[in-house]
């Protein structure tokens, strides 16, 4: 099926960014917003009027690309006409409530013809840190255990079990963190914690995460929880042996392996399921962004007999007073159908290839793209001071190529060294196209102004 959004998108810029309107709307949120906007969203200073598949308008009439893509949940594209649809027509009859729907049960059919082994049981609520909270929940109840197993660079929230989880100095001033969380290596190949060199390296991270795990643990291990891919640290690809390493630890410690898709599931990685890229079925899956279509939604995945664990499966026990209401689940089934009936996993794969054939030449072009790399519509550029030492670069330099992006009509998380890249699996190639030839535009600006030195 054709696909239903605009094709051969380009920026179109005529005013300075950002535009006066755009100033005087931003000045007045600012008396009344919290501090702690999304960092982008700060640094742009837009003030958006519409959207359209790869295109944000401003107030100012400003057009810009769009790579952010809402950080991994513009799957189907800004305003996707059936999505509009669906919500409008939801919206007008109900929308607030944890009774059935019709919507509410054509989702569950959609997810389970494309389910995960068997994966076959869902539980809806409203954000990503709900539901890896429920995840978490599911599996003490399940095991008896309570200790937790996460990864360096992992991200799976910022609520208090979520916070806990994560494998970066984001979370230091919010201590004390939940007790008993062991955190160990990911495969994080170009920055290798252990200086080893892959495939030689015989997958060492996880040879010392065994270690730390046999030292450290206690009482016993409740889950493992893993990113197929990590997004926040950078759109990590671990190398395919990875995930089947972890399942193995996982059962050696006799705990259950929580497969983490907030961003990898629905198609982002060209599999409709992140973990698919290497075999490995998962005890409980956590799923968000992409299926909402821009709605906050997301659900726990799991099995028959997981899910009827007392007291997570007693009535009341795991629900949420979103989840699963009227509009949650009219844009959860509209969201999936689309994905499902325009084909936008296999766009993923091939648009994502072509974006990354259109990208990899950079690592010889320019002296601080350190690495080009990425699975389906989830990329990512390395960008470093030197490529041998493999420094990031500077924040002051990410920040001056942000701005450069936005001045030339793209809008990108270039404002950190491990830039990610993830557009809307609508995305066609002219579309690729005119976003690679801004980047090359930017890019020759940095390697002339010598940037990489600030």
């Amino acid at each position: 099926m054709e696909i239903s959004q605009p094709k051969n998108q380009k920026a179109n810029l005529i005013t300075a960014i950002p535009g006066k309107k755009s100033q005087q709307i931003r000045n007045e949120e600012d008396f009344f917003i919290a501090d702690g906007l999304q960092g982008f969203a700060l640094m742009a200073g837009i003030v958006v009027e519409s959207a359209r598949g790869n295109i944000i308008k401003d107030v100012d009439g400003n057009e810009f690309l769009d790579i952010i893509g809402g950080i991994g949940v513009n799957g189907l594209g800004h305003s996707h006409p059936k999505f509009v649809k669906a919500i409008t027509d939801q919206v007008a009859k109900s929308s607030v409530g944890s009774f059935t729907t019709e919507s509410r049960l054509e989702f569950f059919k959609l997810i389970d013809s494309v389910k995960l082994g068997n994966l076959n049981r869902v539980q809806l609520y409203s954000s990503g840190s709900e539901a890896v909270e429920s995840a978490l929940r599911l599996a003490k109840n399940k095991t008896g255990k309570w200790e937790m197993v996460s990864f360096s660079g992992g991200f799976h929230g910022k609520t208090h079990g979520a916070l806990s989880l994560m494998g970066s100095d984001f979370k230091k001033s919010y201590g004390p963190y939940a007790p008993g969380v062991n955190i160990i290596p990911y495969a994080n190949c170009y920055r290798c914690s252990l200086n080893t060199t892959y495939p030689g390296c015989g997958m060492a991270c996880l040879e010392v995460g065994r270690s730390h795990l046999k030292a450290n643990i206690g009482s016993g291990v409740a889950a493992f929880i893993v990113e197929p891919v990590q997004g926040t640290a950078g759109n990590i690809i671990p190398p395919k042996e990875f995930l089947p390493g972890v399942k193995a630890i996982a059962q050696e410690f006799d705990a259950l392996m929580i497969s983490d898709e907030m961003i990898t599931g629905f198609g982002r990685t060209g599999t409709f399921w992140g973990a698919e890229q290497s075999g490995v079925i998962p005890d409980i899956m956590t799923i968000g962004k992409q299926f909402g279509g821009g709605f906050p939604v997301s659900g726990v995945v799991s099995t028959d007999q997981l899910i009827k664990v007392r007291p997570w499966g007693n009535p009341s026990g795991s629900s949420s007073s979103y989840g699963g209401n009227p509009l949650a689940s009219a844009a959860a089934r509209a969201s999936t159908q689309i994905i499902i009936e325009e084909h936008l996993v296999e766009n993923s794969k091939k648009m994502g290839a072509y974006f990354l054939e259109k990208m990899k030449p950079f690592t010889d072009q320019y002296s601080f793209v350190g690495e080009v790399r990425g699975v389906g519509l989830m990329l990512g550029i390395e960008m470093v001071k030197d490529k041998k030492t493999k420094e990031p670069l500077s924040k002051n330099a990410t920040n001056w190529i942000f701005t450069e992006f936005l001045n030339q009509g793209l809008l990108t998380m270039a404002y950190a060294s491990s830039f990610r890249i993830q557009p809307a699996m609508t995305i066609d190639r002219d579309t690729i196209d005119n976003i690679v030839a801004i980047m090359q535009v930017v890019f020759d600006r940095v390697e002339e102004k010598r940037i990489k030195d600030i």
